[in-house]
Protein backbone atom coordinates (compact mmCIF):
# COMPACT_ATOMS: atom_id res chain seq x y z
CA UNK A 1 0.00 0.00 0.00
CA UNK A 2 1.57 3.39 -0.93
CA UNK A 3 2.49 5.96 2.37
CA UNK A 4 -0.15 8.18 1.76
CA UNK A 5 -3.03 5.71 1.41
CA UNK A 6 -1.48 3.79 4.68
CA UNK A 7 -1.34 6.81 6.05
CA UNK A 8 -5.16 7.81 5.45
CA UNK A 9 -5.80 4.35 6.78
CA UNK A 10 -4.01 4.70 9.51
CA UNK A 11 -5.46 8.01 10.67
CA UNK A 12 -9.52 6.78 10.17
CA UNK A 13 -8.05 3.78 12.30
CA UNK A 14 -7.34 6.18 15.39
CA UNK A 15 -10.36 8.33 14.40
CA UNK A 16 -12.50 5.23 15.04
CA UNK A 17 -10.71 4.66 18.50
CA UNK A 18 -10.92 7.42 19.51
CA UNK A 19 -14.41 7.96 19.05
CA UNK A 20 -15.12 4.98 20.61
CA UNK A 21 -15.76 2.57 17.98
CA UNK A 22 -13.04 0.40 18.17
CA UNK A 23 -12.03 -2.60 20.97
CA UNK A 24 -14.21 -2.48 24.18
CA UNK A 25 -10.98 -1.35 25.89
CA UNK A 26 -11.43 2.01 24.57
CA UNK A 27 -15.38 2.70 25.12
CA UNK A 28 -15.44 4.07 28.56
CA UNK A 29 -12.02 5.99 28.98
CA UNK A 30 -11.45 9.40 27.93
CA UNK A 31 -8.62 8.68 25.88
CA UNK A 32 -7.25 4.91 24.15
CA UNK A 33 -3.73 5.25 22.79
CA UNK A 34 -3.06 3.12 19.99
CA UNK A 35 -0.28 0.39 19.73
CA UNK A 36 0.73 -0.59 16.88
CA UNK A 37 3.43 -3.95 16.61
CA UNK A 38 4.49 -6.47 13.62
CA UNK A 39 3.97 -10.07 15.84
CA UNK A 40 1.20 -12.51 14.93
CA UNK A 41 -1.68 -12.80 18.30
CA UNK A 42 0.46 -15.76 19.73
CA UNK A 43 3.84 -13.85 19.72
CA UNK A 44 5.03 -13.76 23.31
CA UNK A 45 5.19 -9.93 23.14
CA UNK A 46 1.70 -10.03 21.84
CA UNK A 47 0.17 -12.12 24.28
CA UNK A 48 2.78 -11.79 27.10
CA UNK A 49 3.57 -8.19 26.52
CA UNK A 50 1.41 -5.56 24.61
CA UNK A 51 -2.10 -7.52 25.94
CA UNK A 52 -0.93 -7.51 29.51
CA UNK A 53 0.19 -3.55 29.17
CA UNK A 54 -3.41 -3.01 27.80
CA UNK A 55 -4.66 -5.22 30.31
CA UNK A 56 -2.80 -2.60 33.36
CA UNK A 57 -3.23 0.26 32.32
CA UNK A 58 -7.36 -0.15 31.95
CA UNK A 59 -7.00 -1.89 35.70
CA UNK A 60 -5.44 0.96 36.93
CA UNK A 61 -8.61 3.04 35.60
CA UNK A 62 -7.31 6.63 34.83
CA UNK A 63 -9.14 7.39 32.38
CA UNK A 64 -7.26 6.24 29.37
CA UNK A 65 -6.96 2.68 27.39
CA UNK A 66 -4.64 1.06 25.39
CA UNK A 67 -5.96 -0.47 21.77
CA UNK A 68 -3.74 -2.91 20.12
CA UNK A 69 -3.12 -3.41 16.99
CA UNK A 70 -1.13 -6.45 15.55
CA UNK A 71 0.56 -7.98 12.83
CA UNK A 72 0.99 -4.81 11.01
CA UNK A 73 -2.05 -3.45 11.00
CA UNK A 74 -1.32 0.06 11.04
CA UNK A 75 1.80 -0.25 8.48
CA UNK A 76 5.19 -2.25 8.68
CA UNK A 77 7.92 -0.81 10.74
CA UNK A 78 9.13 1.61 9.14
CA UNK A 79 5.82 3.31 8.76
CA UNK A 80 4.38 3.18 12.37
CA UNK A 81 7.78 4.59 14.37
CA UNK A 82 7.44 7.62 11.58
CA UNK A 83 3.66 7.53 12.52
CA UNK A 84 5.01 7.57 16.21
CA UNK A 85 6.99 10.39 15.23
CA UNK A 86 4.50 12.48 14.15
CA UNK A 87 2.22 11.70 16.79
CA UNK A 88 -0.48 9.89 14.47
CA UNK A 89 0.11 6.56 16.35
CA UNK A 90 0.59 6.53 20.18
CA UNK A 91 2.63 3.66 20.71
CA UNK A 92 4.97 1.02 19.20
CA UNK A 93 7.39 -1.95 19.49
CA UNK A 94 10.42 -1.51 17.76
CA UNK A 95 13.82 -3.12 17.77
CA UNK A 96 17.10 -0.58 18.05
CA UNK A 97 17.79 -1.22 14.47
CA UNK A 98 14.59 0.64 13.25
CA UNK A 99 15.14 3.37 16.10
CA UNK A 100 18.29 4.00 14.48
CA UNK A 101 16.76 5.21 11.19
CA UNK A 102 15.75 8.36 13.00
CA UNK A 103 18.45 8.14 15.46
CA UNK A 104 21.87 6.15 14.06
CA UNK A 105 23.92 5.14 17.57
CA UNK A 106 20.97 3.88 19.23
CA UNK A 107 21.03 1.04 16.29
CA UNK A 108 24.04 -0.58 17.98
CA UNK A 109 22.14 -2.23 20.77
CA UNK A 110 21.08 -4.56 17.89
CA UNK A 111 24.97 -5.16 16.94
CA UNK A 112 26.52 -8.51 16.99
CA UNK A 113 27.53 -9.77 20.22
CA UNK A 114 27.16 -6.50 22.05
CA UNK A 115 25.38 -7.77 25.08
CA UNK A 116 26.59 -11.30 26.86
CA UNK A 117 23.38 -12.22 27.42
CA UNK A 118 20.08 -10.50 28.43
CA UNK A 119 20.72 -9.75 32.05
CA UNK A 120 23.85 -7.59 30.43
CA UNK A 121 21.92 -6.10 28.89
CA UNK A 122 19.34 -4.96 31.11
CA UNK A 123 22.09 -3.87 33.28
CA UNK A 124 23.05 -1.53 30.92
CA UNK A 125 20.03 -0.44 29.91
CA UNK A 126 18.52 0.56 33.07
CA UNK A 127 22.08 2.15 34.71
CA UNK A 128 22.93 6.08 34.69
CA UNK A 129 25.34 5.25 31.29
CA UNK A 130 22.15 4.77 29.18
CA UNK A 131 20.43 7.78 30.29
CA UNK A 132 22.59 10.19 28.08
CA UNK A 133 21.00 7.76 25.07
CA UNK A 134 17.47 7.86 25.54
CA UNK A 135 17.75 11.55 26.05
CA UNK A 136 19.63 12.30 23.17
CA UNK A 137 17.67 9.68 21.56
CA UNK A 138 13.95 11.90 22.29
CA UNK A 139 15.79 15.10 21.38
CA UNK A 140 16.13 14.16 17.64
CA UNK A 141 13.18 12.00 17.05
CA UNK A 142 10.63 13.31 19.98
CA UNK A 143 9.55 9.78 21.29
CA UNK A 144 10.13 8.65 24.01
CA UNK A 145 11.75 4.97 25.26
CA UNK A 146 9.69 3.86 28.10
CA UNK A 147 11.35 0.31 28.72
CA UNK A 148 13.71 -2.76 26.83
CA UNK A 149 11.95 -5.71 26.51
CA UNK A 150 13.75 -8.80 25.91
CA UNK A 151 13.11 -10.44 21.97
CA UNK A 152 14.98 -13.47 22.31
CA UNK A 153 18.84 -14.12 20.91
CA UNK A 154 19.14 -14.54 16.88
CA UNK A 155 20.01 -17.66 15.58
CA UNK A 156 20.68 -18.35 11.88
CA UNK A 157 18.51 -20.63 9.67
CA UNK A 158 18.73 -22.42 6.36
CA UNK A 159 18.86 -25.62 4.34
CA UNK A 160 21.68 -26.86 5.85
CA UNK A 161 24.03 -26.53 8.92
CA UNK A 162 25.70 -23.60 10.15
CA UNK A 163 28.72 -23.93 11.97
CA UNK A 164 31.24 -21.60 11.46
CA UNK A 165 31.39 -18.23 9.30
CA UNK A 166 33.16 -19.98 6.74
CA UNK A 167 29.81 -21.97 6.13
CA UNK A 168 27.81 -19.20 5.54
CA UNK A 169 29.88 -18.85 2.33
CA UNK A 170 27.72 -18.67 -0.64
CA UNK A 171 24.59 -18.13 1.44
CA UNK A 172 22.07 -15.16 0.55
CA UNK A 173 20.76 -14.61 4.16
CA UNK A 174 17.82 -12.79 4.75
CA UNK A 175 18.94 -9.63 6.77
CA UNK A 176 16.94 -6.49 7.62
CA UNK A 177 17.30 -3.23 5.67
CA UNK A 178 19.30 -1.51 7.84
CA UNK A 179 22.94 0.06 8.38
CA UNK A 180 23.79 -1.76 11.74
CA UNK A 181 22.04 -5.24 10.56
CA UNK A 182 23.77 -5.06 7.46
CA UNK A 183 27.20 -4.30 9.37
CA UNK A 184 26.19 -7.34 11.72
CA UNK A 185 26.14 -9.48 8.62
CA UNK A 186 29.66 -8.16 7.55
CA UNK A 187 30.85 -8.87 10.98
CA UNK A 188 29.27 -12.61 10.70
CA UNK A 189 30.89 -13.26 7.23
CA UNK A 190 27.18 -13.47 6.09
CA UNK A 191 26.22 -12.42 1.95
CA UNK A 192 23.16 -9.93 3.11
CA UNK A 193 19.53 -9.74 1.23
CA UNK A 194 17.80 -6.75 2.24
CA UNK A 195 13.83 -8.39 2.89
CA UNK A 196 11.13 -6.78 4.06
CA UNK A 197 10.24 -8.42 7.37
CA UNK A 198 6.32 -9.20 6.30
CA UNK A 199 8.03 -10.94 3.07
CA UNK A 200 10.39 -13.24 4.75
CA UNK A 201 8.56 -16.51 4.52
CA UNK A 202 7.93 -15.81 0.39
CA UNK A 203 11.51 -15.21 -0.17
CA UNK A 204 12.53 -18.07 1.55
CA UNK A 205 10.13 -20.16 0.06
CA UNK A 206 10.96 -19.01 -3.59
CA UNK A 207 14.83 -19.37 -3.18
CA UNK A 208 15.11 -15.60 -3.62
CA UNK A 209 17.50 -16.00 0.01
CA UNK A 210 18.82 -19.31 1.15
CA UNK A 211 17.98 -18.16 4.95
CA UNK A 212 17.76 -15.61 7.39
CA UNK A 213 18.52 -14.80 11.00
CA UNK A 214 15.66 -14.54 14.40
CA UNK A 215 14.93 -15.00 17.45
CA UNK A 216 13.53 -19.03 18.17
CA UNK A 217 9.80 -17.79 19.24
CA UNK A 218 9.48 -15.42 15.59
CA UNK A 219 10.99 -18.48 13.36
CA UNK A 220 8.05 -20.63 14.96
CA UNK A 221 5.22 -18.14 14.59
CA UNK A 222 6.15 -17.08 10.90
CA UNK A 223 6.23 -20.61 10.14
CA UNK A 224 10.13 -20.75 8.73
CA UNK A 225 10.58 -23.55 9.75
CA UNK A 226 8.53 -25.08 7.10
CA UNK A 227 10.88 -23.53 4.06
CA UNK A 228 13.84 -24.29 6.22
CA UNK A 229 15.12 -27.83 7.60
CA UNK A 230 18.22 -26.44 9.91
CA UNK A 231 17.89 -23.71 12.93
CA UNK A 232 21.55 -23.15 13.56
CA UNK A 233 22.61 -21.98 17.45
CA UNK A 234 24.43 -19.08 16.90
CA UNK A 235 22.63 -16.49 19.54
CA UNK A 236 24.79 -14.05 17.23
CA UNK A 237 22.72 -10.91 19.12
CA UNK A 238 20.65 -10.32 22.54
CA UNK A 239 17.53 -9.26 20.55
CA UNK A 240 15.48 -6.68 22.31
CA UNK A 241 12.23 -3.95 21.34
CA UNK A 242 12.32 -0.62 23.13
CA UNK A 243 8.74 0.43 23.96
CA UNK A 244 8.14 3.86 22.43
CA UNK A 245 5.69 6.44 23.10
CA UNK A 246 5.06 9.77 20.76
CA UNK A 247 6.31 12.78 22.84
CA UNK A 248 3.25 14.31 22.40
CA UNK A 249 1.41 11.86 23.15
CA UNK A 250 3.38 11.50 26.75
CA UNK A 251 2.85 15.19 27.39
CA UNK A 252 -0.85 14.97 26.88
CA UNK A 253 -0.83 12.78 30.03
CA UNK A 254 -1.55 13.75 33.42
CA UNK A 255 1.16 12.84 35.67
CA UNK A 256 -0.86 10.19 37.15
CA UNK A 257 -1.36 8.47 33.65
CA UNK A 258 2.11 8.87 32.88
CA UNK A 259 3.26 7.15 36.31
CA UNK A 260 0.58 4.36 35.05
CA UNK A 261 1.68 3.98 31.90
CA UNK A 262 5.15 3.95 32.09
CA UNK A 263 4.63 1.20 35.52
CA UNK A 264 2.38 -1.24 33.11
CA UNK A 265 5.16 -1.12 30.29
CA UNK A 266 7.91 -1.88 32.96
CA UNK A 267 6.32 -4.48 35.39
CA UNK A 268 5.68 -6.68 32.16
CA UNK A 269 9.26 -6.72 31.18
CA UNK A 270 9.84 -10.06 33.37
CA UNK A 271 7.03 -11.57 32.55
CA UNK A 272 7.69 -11.35 28.59
CA UNK A 273 11.05 -12.49 28.92
CA UNK A 274 10.07 -15.69 31.18
CA UNK A 275 7.11 -16.15 28.39
CA UNK A 276 9.72 -15.93 25.34
CA UNK A 277 12.34 -18.27 27.64
CA UNK A 278 9.40 -20.73 28.04
CA UNK A 279 8.47 -20.81 24.46
CA UNK A 280 11.83 -20.95 23.20
CA UNK A 281 11.77 -24.14 25.39
CA UNK A 282 8.78 -25.58 24.45
CA UNK A 283 9.21 -25.05 20.68
CA UNK A 284 12.92 -26.33 20.29
CA UNK A 285 11.51 -29.06 21.90
CA UNK A 286 8.61 -29.76 19.77
CA UNK A 287 10.98 -29.34 16.99
CA UNK A 288 13.48 -31.73 17.90
CA UNK A 289 10.75 -34.63 18.31
CA UNK A 290 9.13 -34.10 15.47
CA UNK A 291 12.25 -34.44 13.32
CA UNK A 292 11.15 -31.64 10.41
CA UNK A 293 14.11 -29.64 11.44
CA UNK A 294 17.48 -30.27 12.41
CA UNK A 295 18.84 -27.98 15.79
CA UNK A 296 22.29 -27.30 15.52
CA UNK A 297 23.48 -26.63 18.34
CA UNK A 298 27.68 -27.55 18.15
CA UNK A 299 27.92 -24.26 16.68
CA UNK A 300 31.47 -22.37 17.09
CA UNK A 301 30.18 -19.24 18.73
CA UNK A 302 33.34 -18.38 20.31
CA UNK A 303 34.83 -17.51 16.17
CA UNK A 304 31.80 -16.01 15.59
CA UNK A 305 32.03 -13.54 18.92
CA UNK A 306 35.46 -12.88 18.58
CA UNK A 307 35.34 -11.95 14.77
CA UNK A 308 32.58 -9.58 15.40
CA UNK A 309 33.50 -7.85 18.20
CA UNK A 310 36.76 -7.23 15.89
CA UNK A 311 34.94 -6.54 13.33
CA UNK A 312 33.09 -3.66 14.77
CA UNK A 313 36.00 -1.90 16.90
CA UNK A 314 37.38 -1.95 13.66
CA UNK A 315 34.78 -0.16 11.51
CA UNK A 316 32.57 1.84 14.39
CA UNK A 317 33.39 5.45 15.21
CA UNK A 318 32.23 8.01 16.58
CA UNK A 319 29.36 8.02 19.42
CA UNK A 320 28.24 4.37 18.14
CA UNK A 321 31.92 3.44 19.12
CA UNK A 322 31.79 4.86 22.50
CA UNK A 323 28.09 3.35 22.65
CA UNK A 324 29.71 -0.36 21.62
CA UNK A 325 32.65 0.36 24.17
CA UNK A 326 30.38 0.80 27.23
CA UNK A 327 28.37 -2.08 26.53
CA UNK A 328 31.28 -3.67 26.64
CA UNK A 329 32.99 -2.66 29.39
CA UNK A 330 29.94 -2.30 31.67
CA UNK A 331 29.48 -4.95 33.88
Amino acid sequence: MHIALRRAALISATALVLTGCGADSGEDAALTLTFANSYTDDHPHTRCGIDLVADHVEEADVDVAVDTFPNSQLGDNTETFASVMSGDIDMDVQGSAALGSAYEPIGVFDAAYAFDDADHMFSFFDSEASEELKENFEEATDVKILDLWYFGDRHFTANEPIHTPDDLNGLRMRFPDSPIYLANAEALGAEPTAVAFEEVYMALQQGTVDGQENPIATIDADNYTEVQSHVSMTAHQVGSQMIVVSAQTWDSLSEEQQEVLQEAVSSVREDNRACIEEAEEEILGEWEAGGNVEVVDDVDVDTFRDQARTHFEQTLDGEALELYESFRDFR
